[in-house]
Parts: structure tokens; sequence; C-alpha cells
């Protein structure tokens, strides 16, 4: 069955479902009951995202941290913009100037080869670094990652 088919055909089965059978159904998917405040239909919209998400996928690592920072109460910026092959960057560290290549398989310092950008800030400073917010790709600005 198709994708679409399938998500639309489980909303179905919830908009024809009673309080008690969705209290059934969030047990099934989340594996405790639902608090007893919520409502039929935010129940719904959960169960039908939960679906979607084991269909699809579920959140991405970035997007996770980066709701759980903001459920801390800390501001999220944006994604570090990419950084396409050919791109250099220059940053100057305890009075010594590095240069940095990008290539389509990471970074290069020196002749030698990195996967990331937070990688060469730790060969540089020795110490463990947002690779963007040491090259000033990033809007916070502080030591240390």
């Amino acid at each position: 069955m198709e994708t679409e088919a399938v998500i639309a055909s489980r909303w179905a089965e919830l908009e024809i479902m009673d309080r008690p059978a969705l209290r059934t159904a969030w047990a099934k998917a989340f594996e405790e009951a639902p608090p007893h405040f919520l409502s039929m239909i935010f129940m719904r919209k959960a169960l039908i995202w939960d679906a979607q998400c084991r269909r699809f996928g579920g959140l991405t690592p970035n997007i996770k941290r980066a709701l759980n920072a903001a459920a801390g109460g800390k501001s999220v910026g944006g994604p570090a913009p990419a950084i396409r092959p050919g791109t250099q960057l220059v940053r100057e560290w305890n009075g010594r100037r590095y240069q940095v290549d990008a290539t389509e398989n990471g970074f290069v310092l020196n002749g030698k080869r990195f996967k990331s950008l937070s990688a060469i800030a730790l060969h540089i400073t020795g110490t463990s670094w947002s690779g963007p917010r040491f090259f000033g790709l990033s809007k916070v600005t502080g030591s240390g990652a």
C-alpha cells in the first residue's frame, strides 16, 4: 500500500475511535497510559504523528538537539551555512594563521585531511570546539563548545 494511503487509512481509523479506544491506542504506541486531561483531538494528532514517524522516520538528531535546547530555555540558531568545495577559511589563533580548504570529502589543513571543521579546531587548539563557531561561521561567540 502506498505510504500516503497508509497514513490516510490510519487517520480514518483514529477519527472514529472513542476516548477508551484512543487511550488504548496511545498506550500501545507510547508504552504508557496517556494523561487523563488530554483531549481526543490531541491524542489523534499525537497518534498520527507517531504513525508518520514510524513510516517515514523520526526527527533527525540535529532537530532533537535543537528542540531539547529550546525546551531548556536556550536560544537555538539555525544550521551552520553550507561550505562549498573550493572555499578557503582563515583563522588566526595564538598569533598563528591557519588556512583551511574545503573539498568534496571534507577539509584540508597543511596537507592533512579532516572530516570536519570541529576536528580541525580540536587539532589547532587542543580543546573541543564547534568548528563553525571557531571559524566564525555561526552567530554565537565564545570559547569551547
